[in-house]
This record gives structure tokens, C-alpha cells and sequence, in this order.
């Protein structure tokens, strides 16, 4: 039986994020082996994975990272269960080092397929189910490629986005972090109009017919009322249409604009926990 020592569990810890007890289990269990120690750490975790499956994992940490260049950004959310976990120093900082690995893919699943210090991502939420107790996971997984990358994470995590411009330029920095903030502050759907699925449009024409009908409106002028309606709808749903938040007087496109008259959004991504 190999002799066990604080300075082999506090290893073991260290490697892991384990609990003290549990790291002294799995090595005594080993008989001192460190990788049959982290095997068996693993194959805990895969059972609180199995055992929290149906739980809601509505928390975490929302983050958005941006390549060096500013030409790729991806954005993830990394779930768990309770905000407790979620605003941990360390949670939020696996997060962060995930995403920064996710730019590396075009797909959540080759992502979460891919080496992470050993083993794969999606090993790595399994093994953290077992430290944390939760239901960890990857939630969402968005990546942009632009001429200009801009990024926003709201205090707290909660939300994240990434805005693509049409040029990189002096000042496209503070007009794509700008326009990230609004993406996170009012959710548009769609980029522009042509963005806009036609079922949502078809929806929309419904509502307002409805509407229209209640009103008393003839049914010979609804489709005509109804489409007029959609123009509000597209101002306050699609992102270069929107007022802008920072001054109501322009519309996003106009805002863009204003820092160069053929600059243009091409496009975002928005992430948020729930």
C-alpha cells in the first residue's frame, strides 16, 4: 500500500479542482496513482452528470472573445445550475478559457471533441460536474468572422455579444463595442430586415390583422394596414434599424455612419443565460 501525504492530495487538487476528501479517496483507491486517481475522479463526475441530467442549468457565465486580429469571435455560455457557481472566480474563468479555445472551431461539436489539457471539453464538463456538484454544459456556441470584430459582456456575465463591421478603421473599435452594447441591451432578432425569417413576418401580419379586426377596421384594408405595421416592427426588432440607445435621434445604421458613411454592420451574435 503506497504511503499517501498532504503534499500528494494537495497535487492531486491542484490538477483536479477536487475536494481534499475526495482527492485522498481516489488516490488510497488508487494505490497512489495519479492517473487511475484522476481516471476515478473522472468516472465520479460521470455519475453526478448521469444523476443531474434533468436539472435546469439556467446560470453561468456568458463571454465573448475576439481573436488578436479582430477578423473572428466566438461567443459560449458555460451553464450550471445556481448563480453561486455561476459568478465564481474560477467558474468564470473556465469559462474565459474555453471560449478562448472555441475560436479555434466552426462547430460546438468539434469544439467540444477537441484536447483541453488532456482530455476533451466535453470530458472536462463531465469531470466538473463531479468537482462543482452541478450540471455543467455548453449551452451556446456562436462564432462571427469579419473585416472587424467588436465585443460586449454585461456586468455580470449574463450576456454576450459580438458585432462585425464592414471595415477595420480608426475609431471601428469604439463603434463595435458601441453597437454590441445595444445588441445586448434590446435582443434585435435580425440584423436588417432581410434577416427576418418569413415566418416571423407571416406571424406578425396575423397579430396585426387581429388587431385591425377588433379595431373595426375593414378586412379589404387589413393587408395593407397590417403591412405598414411591419415597418415599426422591423425599427424596433432588427439591429441596424433600431434607435440607438446612446442618442434616440439616429438609428443604429445612422450611428454607424456617422464614423464613416460606408461603414456597415454585417453582422452579431448574441448569447444570454436562461
Amino acid at each position: 500500500m503506497a504511503t499517501i501525504t498532504a503534499a500528494d492530495v494537495n497535487k492531486l487538487r491542484t490538477i483536479t479542482g477536487a475536494g481534499m476528501m475526495d482527492c485522498k479517496k481516489a488516490l488510497v483507491e488508487s494505490d497512489g496513482d495519479f492517473d487511475l486517481a484522476i481516471e476515478n475522479l473522472r468516472k465520479k463526475g460521470q455519475k453526478v452528470a448521469a444523476n443531474r441530467s434533468d436539472r435546469e442549468s439556467t446560470e453561468g457565465a456568458a463571454i465573448a472573445v475576439v481573436n488578436a486580429d479582430k477578423t473572428v469571435g466566438v461567443v459560449i455560455t458555460l451553464n450550471c445550475e445556481t448563480d453561486f457557481v455561476g459568478m465564481n472566480e474560477n467558474f468564470v474563468k473556465l469559462a474565459t478559457d474555453l471560449a478562448n479555445q472555441a475560436l479555434n472551431f466552426e462547430t460546438k461539436e468539434a469544439f467540444l471533441a477537441s484536447d483541453f489539457n488532456g482530455i476533451t471539453v466535453a470530458d472536462k464538463l463531465i469531470e466538473q460536474t463531479g468537482v462543482i456538484g452541478e450540471k455543467i454544459e455548453i449551452r451556446s456556441f456562436e462564432k462571427l468572422e469579419g473585416a472587424f470584430i467588436g465585443s460586449y459582456i454585461h456586468s455580470g456575465n449574463k450576456i454576450a455579444t459580438l458585432v462585425s463591421l464592414s471595415a477595420n478603421i480608426a475609431g471601428a473599435d469604439d463603434v463595435a463595442r458601441n453597437v454590441s452594447m445595444q445588441a445586448a441591451a434590446m435582443a434585435p432578432i435580425a440584423l436588417n430586415e432581410a434577416g427576418v425569417d418569413s415566418a416571423t413576418i407571416a406571424k406578425e401580419i396575423e397579430i396585426a390583422k387581429d388587431v385591425l379586426r377588433q379595431e373595426g377596421k375593414p378586412e379589404a384594408m387589413l393587408d395593407s394596414i397590417a403591412k405598414g405595421k411591419m415597418t415599426r416592427f422591423f425599427k424596433d426588432n432588427t439591429l441596424v434599424n433600431q434607435d440607438y440607445i446612446k442618442d434616440g435621434k439616429m438609428s443604429v445604421a445612422t450611428y454607424v455612419q456617422s464614423l464613416d458613411k460606408n461603414l456597415i454592420v454585417t453582422g452579431f451574435k448574441r448569447a444570454a443565460l436562461g
